[in-house]
């Protein structure tokens, strides 16, 4: 289950960086990253849809322990990571995030829950965007 966690969170953590504010999808998930590099769990809740609550919990176990910890840290390279510009339509956002080392583009997720625009931040939406890498 540890291992399993740790590649989500290693995934979905290594494509994102960053801070701003703001409520547009771009910037609700850069700083959504960027709690999740600080392991800021309760700003990365905030920034998540409602049905994202299993995946931080989980997560919330994992990183009780150091070693979990440590390896999360060292996955991380934010001078190695670009936004792109969102694509909405409608309640339905995405975001293309490029790894500049490999190349590659994922598409992350956002809808608008309570007029706010939140990352899609489950375990479905992960396979998703590892799927489509």
């Amino acid at each position: 289950m540890k291992k399993i966690l740790l590649a989500i969170t290693v995934l979905t953590a290594g494509f994102l960086f960053s801070c701003t504010s703001g409520n547009d999808p771009k910037t609700v998930l850069i700083d959504f990253a960027d709690a999740l590099t600080k392991k800021d769990l309760v700003t990365a809740r905030k920034l998540a849809t409602a049905d994202s609550k299993e995946l931080f919990d989980m997560m919330d176990e994992a990183l009780k322990t150091e070693d979990d910890k440590t390896k999360v840290n060292s996955t991380f390279d934010k001078a190695n990571m670009e936004f792109g510009e969102a694509k909405i339509e409608g309640n339905i956002a995405k975001v293309p995030v490029k790894d500049k080392k490999t190349g590659k583009t994922t598409n992350f997720t956002l809808k608008k829950e309570d007029n706010k625009w939140k990352v899609v931040f489950t375990i479905a939406a992960i396979i998703e965007m590892d799927s489509s890498i």
